[in-house]
């Protein structure tokens, strides 16, 4: 189950979608030590103690992410980064 959950409307179209999704990815891999691999339009992510997928369509994007017993305790502050992220690369309607 994700511990953090973001899902946002989008006017970017597809490809917009994928690129924003990928500078996410860079962003937050870079400031949290994550792999990831996309499979189709998922990017599924890693590292020790935290786990997520990023999903792009048309005009959605969704952000899931399980954290592990020591990253849960700084679960506010992952989050405030990655909603501010997601409100620059992906404006709200």
């Amino acid at each position: 189950m994700a511990d953090i959950h973001v899902e946002r409307e989008h006017t970017l179209g597809l490809e917009g979608a994928r690129a924003a999704a990928q500078r996410l990815a860079k962003d937050l891999g870079s400031r949290f030590g994550l792999q990831g691999e996309w499979q189709g339009d998922v990017l599924r992510f890693q590292r020790p103690g935290v786990q997520g997928t990023l999903s792009v369509t048309d005009k959605h994007v969704r952000l899931e992410v399980a954290l592990g017993l020591m990253f849960k305790a700084m679960k506010g502050s992952i989050e405030s980064a990655i909603h501010r992220e997601v409100d620059a690369l992906f404006p709200r309607r």
